[in-house]
């Protein structure tokens, strides 16, 4: 950063010291944009107190500047804890605790409760990229924090990051991706350019995709929640109504009192949202004898192609239900979103963190990485030796899984 004079480093306590123009412009210009970058979805997140220092989430983005142009700029929170991550590294907290060394504070760059791959280090160049990550371990390191944790990052956010030195870790994710493999691929245009995979012409297309064990089992899970006399509903953007927002927020809610914590997200947040992002966003209700029981939202965005096409990208999100009813999860969740793909030209589906049980339903297995920079010389060199073996048993286990295709052969 010496030699580059004519860049300053600024540390913000909020998105809203950023023009929000200024971040969202930068944000278009990343290869992997999604929603839950953009400036009015950080801005929600603490002026709705879902995420805040008192929740354990201290805002300090990093943003380096050339005058008054953004060259770069990242969501940095630093950490008293290592809730809402779904990056585990309670292991290394117990390590650093058991030695008398502390591990929190600690800096994450990610979208808070989002583990939505996607870009976390926004950048108008690889150059800037690099100052970027330089910069954040610099002030991290003159502050204390004990560590920078890259999460969900995108494949130039892993490439500039491992450049930088910063350890990789690799998890498992389930994506649904709108091409038919029962189609073959076409043969490459004139120019040299391979023309798009078939995308599915309808739900039974899609089945008609699957063996015939996993067609069978998806068909009969539909049919006890219609035989059930449940019914479902979608609403998206500005025609989701305040009653349906509400609504969804009871389901959510109920979702993780039943499992003994508060929600992260505020309503206030999904207010926020309602009217600040409506396009980002897709309900689906469940009735039965006239009433709504559950919900799924669903979130959207759009994400290049590199053709210079736009593609319609679904992120499965969040759910509940106030009645229990067979299989109605894997209806609201999977079936009904992803029919709503196939209808839409969806190019794919994030079902979310962790879960085989998803690959029954055309959900298949995809690394998601993040990358960690660690002050203290002997415990970096621990959690080194720790990822290359959690890498090998990573990579070993999606071998595993991939051997495990739900498609009909042949």
């Amino acid at each position: 950063m010496a030699e580059q004079l004519h860049i300053i480093a600024r540390v913000l306590a909020s998105p809203q010291e950023v023009d929000a123009n200024a971040w969202n412009g930068l944000l278009a210009l990343q290869s992997h944009p999604t929603p839950f970058l953009r400036h009015e979805y950080l801005t929600a997140l603490h002026e709705s107190g879902s995420a805040t220092p008192k929740r354990g989430w201290t805002p300090r983005f990093m943003t380096l500047w050339d005058g008054d142009t953004l060259l770069a700029a990242c969501p940095l929170y630093l950490k008293s804890h290592s809730y809402g991550e779904y990056v585990f590294d309670w292991a290394w907290a117990s390590a650093y605790e058991q030695h008398g060394v502390p591990y929190y504070p600690k800096a994450t760059i990610a979208v808070p409760f989002t583990p939505v791959p996607g870009t976390r280090l926004m950048a108008r160049d690889e150059e800037s990229r690099a100052l970027l990550v330089q910069a954040v371990c610099q002030w991290c390191e003159s502050q204390g924090v004990s560590s920078v944790h890259v999460l969900f990052a995108s494949n130039d956010d892993i490439r500039t990051s491992a450049g930088e030195g910063l350890m990789l870790r690799h998890t498992v994710q389930f994506h649904w991706k709108n091409e038919s493999p029962t189609v073959p691929a076409s043969p490459a245009s004139p120019d040299g350019n391979n023309t798009p995979p078939a995308r599915y012409a309808s739900f039974d297309d899609f089945l008609a995709s699957l063996a015939q064990d996993k067609r069978k089992k998806i068909r009969q899970e539909r049919r006890r929640v219609a035989e059930a006399g449940v019914t479902f509903r979608w609403s998206r953007g500005a025609d989701i109504s305040p009653d349906d927002w509400d609504f969804f927020y009871r389901c959510y809610e109920r979702t993780y009192l039943e499992h003994g914590n508060p929600p992260y997200l505020t309503r206030d947040f999904f207010a926020r949202m309602a009217q600040t992002m409506p396009e980002a966003w897709l309900l689906f209700i469940a009735e039965k004898d006239g009433h709504p029981i559950a919900s799924s939202l669903i979130a959207l965005g759009n994400e290049g192609n590199g053709d210079g096409t736009d593609g319609l990208v679904a992120y499965g999100r969040y759910w509940g239900a106030l009645e229990r009813v067979d299989c109605l999860h894997f209806e609201a969740c999977y079936y009904q979103p992803l029919q709503w793909c196939i209808e839409h030209g969806a190019q794919r589906f994030e079902g979310g963190a962790q879960g085989e049980h998803k690959m029954a339903r055309a959900l298949l297995p995809v690394q998601a990485t993040s990358a960690h920079w660690l002050a203290h010389p002997a415990f970096a060199e621990a959690v080194e030796r720790f990822l290359e073996r959690e890498g090998q048993g990573v990579e070993g286990y999606l071998e595993e899984l991939q051997g495990r295709s739900p498609f009909r052969q042949g």
